[in-house]
């Protein structure tokens, strides 16, 4: 591959991860108000800081390409933010919600994992040393918030197994709107 062409895409990818980002940073804090488990409240929270600062280094990579970060809208993490957001409007129970808010970080994790492990690969490729800096800590970050909510899914998932069905209709996951969810979404 030509070092144009790669340079081309790089920068793409890289606006990908900086509208990623931009939408995490408007998600995390409703993630953050629709848990009541104060552990998770607090990974939420962290994770928000975190990902201020992943944008903000994802600014310095484009201020030194001398490129904008703007231009390009991330349906991939719009569709996952949309998933959790959906979830948040089900009437649910708070372990239930819980365990589902973790695997909804956990795609949202792994979704950055993969964009920032290839974005560093090309930078390197580009003789981007700085870049590559920059985008190491984030990829290390993204990382170690995964581990994170494994760790925190351990507890929560478990009281949601524990946890009884109250509702009267237990065969489905409703929505406040009467509609399955799940249904809606196959």
């Amino acid at each position: 591959m030509k070092k144009n062409l790669l340079r081309k895409l790089y920068i793409d990818e890289l606006k990908d991860l900086y509208s990623a980002e931009n939408q995490l940073i408007k998600a995390l804090p409703k993630m953050a108000k629709a848990t009541d488990s104060d552990e998770l409240r607090a990974a939420f929270e962290e994770h928000l800081k975190q990902t201020q600062e992943h944008a903000n280094r994802l600014e310095k990579v484009f201020n030194a390409l001398q490129e904008s970060p703007k231009g390009k809208k991330c349906k991939g993490m719009e569709g996952v933010i949309q998933e959790g957001s959906e979830l948040i409007e089900e009437d649910l129970e708070p372990a239930e919600l819980n365990a589902g808010l973790i695997a909804a970080a956990q795609r949202v994790e792994h979704y950055e994992i993969a964009g920032y492990g290839c974005v560093r690969t090309y930078a390197s490729l580009l003789g981007e040393t700085s870049a590559v800096s920059l985008l190491e800590k984030t990829l290390a970050e993204e990382k170690a918030a995964d581990e994170k909510l494994t760790k925190i899914s351990e507890q929560v998932n478990a009281i949601a197994a524990e946890a009884e069905d109250n509702k009267p209709e237990s065969s489905g996951r409703k929505t406040k709107s009467g509609e399955n969810a799940r249904a809606a979404r196959a």
